[in-house]
């Protein structure tokens, strides 16, 4: 008995799902119901990315390979600033010898968000890790449950720059509340309460349709 709930242990171990007493692996065996609000723990913790939310309206996100339901400009700013702190915020990659497969196919390591994202810009950018590279990580906070947040800081890609750039993502509410400008149609404006209030109307309206929404800001810290 012991070595089948060790072996299931190490079943919920590779989802990520630490399991500190065997006990509890026999009593979820028995368990004929369980009641949850946390996306990805009743389902198959397979997510991809549904909607996008820049320049003040909410676009649907185009999952397939050849990206033919494409509805948005991907040339413009407010894409290219999110897609950028997506693509470094993220600890996600590939496994290695998948590069016949198509993207969507392809393994990733990383947890089921990141995952989403990064398979996202693969398709939207094309060369994910490119990116990286050329923004080289300094630093990074990863993802807690306490701070709700991950934080990355980079070089820049223009080596004439001597600044850095700072990336966030995270709970909605936490991003919101680290922000005093929001970038809209290629400018950066004063966050106001009239904007706090169309950012929190869609939170609202994504999470209504039971997705799991993540926000994401950007800084560039000065040279000294």
């Amino acid at each position: 008995v012991t070595v089948c709930l060790t072996l299931t242990a190490k079943r919920m171990a590779s989802k990520n799902c630490l399991v500190k007493n065997l006990e509890a692996v026999e009593t979820l065996g028995s368990t004929s119901t369980i009641c949850s609000d946390k996306t990805g723990t009743l389902t198959q913790n397979r997510m991809t990315v549904a909607h996008m939310w820049f320049d003040n309206q909410i676009i649907e996100a185009d999952t397939t390979e050849d990206q033919s339901g494409l509805q948005y400009d991907r040339t413009s700013p407010g894409f290219k600033a999110l897609a950028k702190i997506a693509a470094l915020c993220n600890r996600a990659e590939f496994k290695p010898g998948q590069e016949d497969k198509p993207i969507l196919k392809r393994k990733v390591n990383g947890d089921a968000s990141e995952a989403a994202l990064f398979k996202c810009m693969e398709l939207a950018l094309g060369d994910v890790m490119g990116i990286r590279k050329r923004n080289k990580k300094v630093c990074e906070i990863p993802f807690n449950s306490t701070n709700k947040y991950q934080v990355s800081i980079h070089e820049s890609d223009n080596p004439d720059d001597p600044r850095h750039l700072l990336v966030m993502k995270g709970a909605p509410e936490r991003i919101l509340d680290r922000c005093s400008t929001i970038f809209i149609g290629g400018k950066e404006k004063v966050l106001d309460e009239e904007m706090k209030e169309a950012f929190n109307n869609a939170y609202l309206e994504l999470g209504g349709l039971g997705e799991r929404v993540l926000g994401f800001c950007d800084y560039i810290l000065p040279s000294d």
